[in-house]
């Protein structure tokens, strides 16, 4: 399990349109931090997830294929990321019937 935390970078502006602007460069700099990795956790509030999904359906539907799943997490530490995507992802192979590694 490969774990890595992006923090969302804070641009206020004024105009609507670069907010929106800088908001699709992160996204871009997320789905491109994820090239090789076939299965993908999306974790934090809901409205992220939700701006960040359309985002991905709708500019790389590519990488939409990686995302196993979208969970709210309210501002978790790394460890407690860590535990939570170990949990999801033990009880996602079972579901699919994968064996786990020992």
């Amino acid at each position: 399990m490969q774990t890595e935390r992006i923090k969302a970078h804070s641009h206020h502006t004024k105009q609507r349109a670069s907010a929106v602007r800088s908001e699709h460069e992160f996204f871009g700099e997320v789905v491109d931090a994820l090239n090789g990795i076939t299965e993908v956790l999306v974790v934090g509030s809901s409205t992220a997830q939700s701006d960040f999904k359309h985002y991905v359906e709708k500019h790389r539907a590519a990488a939409a294929k990686q995302i196993v799943a979208y969970e709210s997490v309210d501002h978790p530490t790394d460890n407690q990321l860590i535990a939570f995507a170990r949990k999801y992802f033990l009880k996602f192979d079972r579901m699919a019937g994968t064996p786990m590694p020992m």
